[in-house]
């Protein structure tokens, strides 16, 4: 397992969170999503060979921004 973490943009609140660990962990390979909206971030345990790009466009489906 590797752990990877994002810089989110526009999580507000616990129900933000949840969209973004909802959205992750419809993923194949992510084993584990913990979004935090008070740091922006969010920290996602995946398999090695899951993309960048795979979380990231799961990220901003979901209707959030990543930097």
């Amino acid at each position: 397992m590797t752990r990877k973490t994002f810089a989110v943009t526009g999580m507000s609140c616990t129900g933000c969170e949840k969209n973004v660990e909802d959205a992750l962990a419809a993923v194949e390979g992510v084993s584990h999503v913990e979004a935090d909206h008070e740091a922006d971030s969010v920290a996602v345990d995946v398999d090695a060979n899951i993309a960048d790009d795979a979380l990231t466009a799961a990220i901003r489906d979901a209707g959030y921004d990543v930097e």
